[in-house]
């Protein structure tokens, strides 16, 4: 029996222009949160696809793309990626449509900033063209919402709504039966120059395919997480602490550290006569000293010493020293006060 394959496309050539100063010295899906990366929850959201499908990434990547690279050999090398290069930003359509040599048959599409809790078993057996992730939210005007009619079909989806009728938004996590039928709108897409400040919108191909006579369902979900932004980086960190990725147990081992669940601080973090938590991630290589900690998300080889920090992020091998603060700190930054 021959065995299906589907193939994942994350879009992620995107230059993280709310993520800075982090983003000038790596790729978003690198922040770290909760222990981890965002890379690497963005990941797990797919361990649920059933096992008759063999899985295919496919990362269209920008210029970090390297360092993206570099950490799938290292931390995934199980993992079967192929790796586009989207040289020019034109859009989440374009983003797509340069993978198109990899695309065929089933495919999901994900944005790598965006974090479901979703079970995808059900794709065994899914029979519409098409799926979209939507979460109910009070104000939906700033994000894209799903029109949907009385028998649960999309109809329609629409960009920022002018009111709140329709609070069904679209959390950027798509399936397609046929990847040649979503490639085949894009091109469409292109041919009609639908465009939205010169960049093509998944959006607008997917509307030709609602056109065209596509049956394409909601799926609708109650966790949507995002790590755009450092101030969603720190809820998404926050939220995941709250929902067992922390590791307070081991940690309240450690002698002359006073801890405020939950936290996740890393083995080989190094602390002395200090206070963490809550909702407080540190990682690897950390030393931290005389110091008051709360939710705050410390990179790898960050060092600390006589701070008060809260609702910080900080980058890599970032040196701090002085008064209270919050800060939002990328790599390879020094701070003495």
């Amino acid at each position: 029996m021959t065995r299906k394959t589907i193939k994942i496309a994350v879009p992620m050539a995107g230059l993280g222009t709310r993520m800075r100063p982090h983003t000038w010295s790596k790729p978003k899906p690198l922040v770290s949160m909760a222990g981890r990366t965002v890379l690497d929850y963005a990941l797990e959201q797919f361990d649920s696809i059933p096992g008759s499908f063999d899985v295919e990434f496919i990362f269209i990547i920008g210029p970090q793309g390297d360092q993206i690279k570099e950490y799938m050999e290292e931390r995934h090398p199980e993992k079967k990626v192929r790796y586009v290069l989207q040289a020019e930003m034109r859009g989440q359509s374009d983003a797509i449509y340069q993978a198109r040599e990899y695309l065929t048959g089933p495919m999901i599409m994900a944005f790598s900033d965006t974090l479901a809790e979703t079970n995808l078993s059900f794709l065994e057996n899914e029979t519409a063209d098409g799926v979209a992730w939507v979460k109910s939210v009070p104000d939906p005007r700033r994000f894209g919402v799903a029109e949907v009619d009385n028998t649960g079909k999309v109809t329609r989806l629409i960009e920022k709504p002018k009111d709140i009728s329709n609070n069904l938004a679209l959390i950027g996590f798509y399936y397609f039966r046929s990847a040649e039928e979503l490639l085949a709108a894009i091109e469409e897409q292109i041919r009609q120059q639908i465009t939205l400040k010169d960049e093509y919108f998944l959006a607008d191909a997917i509307n030709i395919l609602l056109k065209g006579g596509a049956n394409i369902r909601p799926e609708k979900i109650n966790v949507w997480l995002d790590a755009g932004t450092p101030d969603s980086v720190l809820e998404t960190n926050r939220y995941l602490l709250d929902n067992g990725r922390d590791n307070t147990e081991a940690a309240c081992k450690r002698a002359g550290v006073t801890l405020i669940p939950p936290v996740f601080i890393h083995e080989t973090a190094r602390i002395e006569s200090s206070v963490i938590g809550p909702h407080v991630s540190i990682g690897p290589e950390c030393e931290l000293k005389q110091s008051i900690i709360s939710n705050s998300i410390l990179e790898e080889g960050t060092h600390v010493e006589e701070m008060i920090l809260e609702d910080s992020l900080i980058g890599r091998n970032v040196h701090l020293r002085g008064q209270p603060v919050r800060l939002n700190l990328g790599d390879e930054s020094w701070a003495v006060s």
